[in-house]
This record gives C-alpha cells, structure tokens and sequence, in this order.
C-alpha cells in the first residue's frame, strides 16, 4: 500500500493565501540598497557617483540596445550594480539614464531601489504589453493610471488591495505633457502579472469587465514602491500585441518601435518629481 500524503488542514487554509503571510510594509527594512551599492563599490573599486535625476526603465531593453549601437549613449562606468548596465544619453535636451532588460515585477523594483538610492529623482518605465480591451489597431502608448496587483512584490511594500495607482499629481503632470505628443497616447488602466504565459480566458475577461486595457509585468510594483518610497515613478504600457491571438503581431513599429517610444517619453522627461515631505 502506498504512504498517503496527510494534509493538516489546520496548517493551510484554502481561503487565505500563505504569500500575503508574515509582509509587513509599514516596518523598515533590514537589508537596505544602500549597502549592496556600498559593497559593489568597494569589491569593483567604484568611486560614489549620482546617476542622472531622470532614469527609464527598459524592460524590453530595445531602447537601451538601439541607443548604444549607434552611438547615442555610452555606459554610465560608476553605476554599482550587480544585475543591470546603466546608460546615459541625451532626451529632451537633459541628460538621462537607461536601463536594459529589467523584466518583471522584483527585478524592476529591484534596480529601482537602487537608482533612487544613486540619485534619481524620477523613473520612468516603458514596457511592451498586451491588448485586453482595443483602443485601436497595435502598436499605442497608455500612461498607467492605476494597475491591477497579480503579482507577489508590491505586497512587501502596500497592504493588500485590488489596486496601485499612480501619484494623482505625477500623473496629471505626464498626461498634461503628453497632450503635444503627436503619437497615440492613451491614460488607462493596466493589469500586472507575474505570469505571461498563464493568462487564462477568464481571468482576462475579468480583467476587461474592470476596465483594463492591457496586461504588463511591472506597474502595480512600481507603484506601490514609490508610494511606500515616496519616490516619483510614471509607467507607460507600449501596447504591441494581441498576445498572439492575430497575425503579424508585436509589430512595435520603426526601429522596433524605439523611435516612437523615445519619442513620447522625450516629453515625460522635463515634468516636476513630486517633492517628498519634509521630516519634522
């Protein structure tokens, strides 16, 4: 006879979910990155430097890829990471950082973290993403109003809630910039997850019903850190596919859809961080 696999149920409830367990956002945290850019600084003989005040977070890493090939950036040498490259570059006449590749919720937090502890004063994140409810025919731009919380990082950083929204001010600031854009620009919901390939029928018909209109894999995170941080953070959504369901999908557009994206975040560039609370 086989062992039987004795489950105690007093251990595991099935209407509570075990990851929302032992997360406490309001206390600090203990390991803080400002020491992992301390060490890397040391261990790679690394003089203290301050990014640029405005950075972009590029999951896709096309912009980044593109700007270096010809020629447009070059590497920002003292940036003390472990994980990523940083780039600086001209956009709308100020120096700017960008960085590659940093796909999905933790990951983006994570460099986010650390930008923020090297000087930056406002993120800008860019990510491709998916169709939930048409605004018209791929590829178009969404600034990230609110973002729906299916992933596991922004729950270390905000108490449980079906939301993260955008800073009210930071966002009313980039949809008034963004209204002399040429390009299709639209301010909306999104939904973010942390599992691409597990978007079920009826969770994206879920999704539609609350108003959303495309899927990504970084906001909701990125919001509730900068609301825990007070840190200024704007998501855009670059929506480029109907998540396979058409042909000749993720068509981003010229130059894998950079040219456009630079563009709209060229006027995203100049906007006013929110200033943090003074401490008494």
């Amino acid at each position: 006879m086989k062992d039987e696999l004795v489950v105690d149920k007093t251990e595991f409830n099935m209407g509570r979910s075990p990851i929302l367990d032992n997360k406490y956002p309001d206390e600090p945290s203990v390991f803080v990155p400002d020491a992992l850019l301390r060490e890397a600084r040391r261990q790679k003989g690394l003089a203290a430097a301050s990014v640029p005040e405005v950075c972009i977070l590029d999951p896709d890493g096309d912009m980044a890829r593109r700007l270096r090939s010809t020629g447009q950036s070059a590497p920002f040498a003292a940036w003390a990471c472990y994980h990523t490259e940083l780039d600086v570059f001209t956009l709308g006449g100020r120096e700017v950082g960008i960085l590659g590749r940093a796909v999905g919720s933790s990951f983006a937090v994570l460099v986010a973290e650390q930008l923020f502890a090297s000087g930056c004063r406002l993120l800008l994140s860019m990510t491709s993403s998916g169709q939930i409810a048409a605004s018209g025919p791929t590829p178009y731009f969404i600034l990230i109003e609110r973002a729906l919380r299916d992933e596991g990082t922004s729950y270390h950083y905000a108490a449980p809630s079906q939301f993260a929204e955008a800073d009210p001010a930071l966002l009313k600031a980039g949809a008034s910039a963004l209204e002399s854009s040429s390009r299709r620009v639209f301010v909306g919901a999104t939904w973010t997850t942390d599992a691409p390939y597990r978007e079920t029928q009826q969770a994206i018909d879920a999704a539609r019903s609350l108003g959303i209109l495309a899927v990504e894999m970084e906001a909701s995170a990125l919001y509730a850190f900068a609301r825990a941080s007070r840190n200024s953070i704007l998501c855009l959504a670059h929506v480029t596919n109907t998540m396979g369901q058409a042909g000749d999908d993720f068509e981003k557009g010229e130059a894998d859809g950079t040219t456009d994206a630079l563009d709209v975040l060229s006027y995203l560039v100049g906007i006013t961080p929110v200033p943090k609370p003074t401490s008494s």
